[in-house]
């Protein structure tokens, strides 16, 4: 086989079928006028590391089946790669978080080796960082490949851009901004007008985050990620198993469809910003269904049992501990497996009151939002 038959092989290989044989003529047609000019220049054959250099000239295998070839040339286009870079970074942010969420919880259960949970928080956030690129750039590929422009990609509006506020933390939690206080001049002569009391807030990027969030605890809470270490806490030097209690298996599909619910009202809020009635309705229904849910999640009394090999504690919690005066000994008790157990119940009681607490304040808010939009 000779070094431009091979040369030909090389490109038909990257090629389809159906196309193949049209293009490898055309460019065994091309490479080898090529090859007689340079000949009738040089008035002599071309020797073998000159039919090379000319072969080189003409690019590579892959590079030259790529000028053929239909289709995209590239994973993620340049359309789509700003969209692609948003995803990574905003999603990674939300992982840091969950990461350090998790860390702080270890260190606060007074764990002995703080080093060996800090790598293992960085490492449960790397494999999830790189499972989450890695769906993230097969999504855009796949929508790359087959020219997939869904609505919100082509049909944007203006008020809708400050969810790309999502990648900067420093707009997370941002709430409502007023103008009230300034005077504002009109143009013509600096005449003073009314104060405006414009209230604004970052939907867009409160509703991705929430989304992104959401979406990670959904594949989470089925199975499908994992973050290492959270079954697992350090006691006094042991490692101490956290298991959960029957309620969550009792609730594990109403938790479920609430997780999708609210992922439908932060998604109805990034598509439908302007229909702020209906979003408050939905909003407070959600906010109904989690009240419920915290409740049912409270008066169960037992979430979690910590365990070392014969030795167990419960993480549970009832009215008696919702005590300011029990807050304030936060931190005081032991830090063998029922002082961690002690302190956990207690952290997580007032969580869930204060969550019943929020909740209520949403619902309640919402429905007054909708009566009044």
């Amino acid at each position: 086989m000779t070094m431009v038959e091979r040369y030909l092989e090389a490109v038909a290989a990257q090629l389809s079928a159906d196309e193949r044989e049209d293009i490898i003529a055309e460019l065994r047609d091309l490479i080898l006028s090529r090859i007689e000019a340079r000949e009738e220049e040089l008035g002599r054959t071309l020797s073998d590391d000159e039919t090379e250099a000319l072969l080189k000239e003409i690019g590579h295998p892959l590079v030259v089946a790529a000028r053929y070839r239909k289709g995209p040339d590239s994973l993620i286009g340049p359309e789509l790669f700003p969209y692609w870079r948003y995803g990574v970074k905003a999603g990674v942010l939300v992982l840091l978080a969950i990461a350090g969420i998790g860390l702080i919880i270890r260190l606060i259960s007074g764990t002995t080796n703080g080093g060996q949970d800090i790598a293992q928080a960085f490492h449960g956030f790397f494999g999830s960082a790189l499972t989450m690129i890695g769906t993230l750039t097969l999504a855009g590929a796949i929508m790359e490949h087959y020219a997939i422009r869904p609505k919100w990609l082509t049909d944007w509006r203006v008020r809708d851009l400050s969810a790309f506020g999502l990648s900067d933390p420093a707009t997370w939690g941002v709430a409502a901004r007023s103008a009230g206080e300034k005077v504002r001049t009109s143009g013509v002569g600096g005449r003073p007008l009314r104060p405006l009391r414009l209230r604004h807030r970052n939907l867009g990027g409160e509703a991705a985050f929430s989304l992104l969030a959401l979406g990670l605890f959904v594949l989470w809470w089925v199975g499908l990620v994992h973050f290492p270490g959270i079954g697992t806490m350090q006691v006094d030097g042991e490692l101490v198993t956290v298991s959960a209690a029957p309620i969550w298996t009792v609730l594990f599909a109403p938790i479920l469809i609430y997780a999708l619910g609210q992922m439908g009202v932060e998604l109805f809020t990034l598509m439908q910003p302007q229909a702020v009635r209906l979003r408050a309705i939905l909003t407070a229904l959600v906010s109904v269904a989690g009240l419920w849910l915290t409740w049912v999640v409270f008066d169960a009394g037992h979430w979690f049992t910590l365990s070392v090999g014969a030795e167990q504690a419960r993480i549970a919690g009832d009215w008696l501990l919702l005590d300011f005066d029990r807050m304030r000994t936060l931190g005081d008790g032991e830090r063998d497996l029922v002082g961690v157990a002690s302190t956990l119940s207690l952290i997580i009681t007032w969580v869930l009151a204060i969550s019943a607490i929020s909740l209520a304040y949403k619902a309640v808010a919402n429905l007054w939002r909708a009566v009044t939009a």
